[in-house]
């Protein structure tokens, strides 16, 4: 009994300072995570950015970091992180490939929302459809066409032409 005693403190010397120095890294890195998503949140609202916009930055980065610091809090424990970054490169890749039609639209959305081609209440014609601009989403463009509700992929956006009608004029904006 004594034995086992003895192995139970010398295992619990040998990893108590492993698994305190994991969960101090854990809580370093939850809190950069919540510092750097307010940080976003100030910056957006100074600039006046778009809320989706800012919502998935500001998300994002916080994963980001609560990820890394998961990894550097196994890397401390001893674990051999190396096998593990790895699979996670081949299932970010193989999540992007097969949702490459998503992260299109994602990504458009977010260049739309940037650089505003077009406004909310601007009206616009593209691949046969013209209406009123009622939002714009990450994933779609809202219109309003005659009492239709009709959406449009925003990567459709950037591969076909548009016309934003405004009052004033007409122009044509290949993005």
């Amino acid at each position: 009994m004594e034995k086992i005693i003895q192995i139970l403190l010398e295992e619990t010397t040998h990893w108590m300072p492993k698994v305190s120095g994991a969960i101090i890294i854990l809580l370093v890195f939850y809190t950069l995570s919540k510092i750097v998503k307010s940080a976003i949140n100030k910056g957006s609202r100074r600039l006046n950015l778009d809320s989706h916009l800012t919502s998935l930055l500001a998300r994002s980065s916080s994963v980001t970091f609560i990820i890394f610091g998961v990894v550097t809090a196994l890397g401390t424990l001893g674990i051999n992180v190396s096998a593990l970054v790895a699979g996670l490169g081949l299932t970010g890749f193989a999540l992007g490939f097969a949702l490459k039609d998503t992260i299109s639209n994602l990504l458009s959305g977010i260049l739309i929302l940037l650089y505003q081609p077009f406004r909310v209440g601007n009206t616009i014609k593209i691949a046969g459809f013209e209406g009123n601009v009622i939002s714009i989403d990450l994933r779609y463009t809202e219109l309003d066409s005659e009492g239709n509700k009709v959406l449009i992929p925003n990567s459709k956006l950037f591969t076909d032409p548009i016309t934003v009608v405004t009052q004033d004029s007409q122009k044509d904006i290949d993005l």
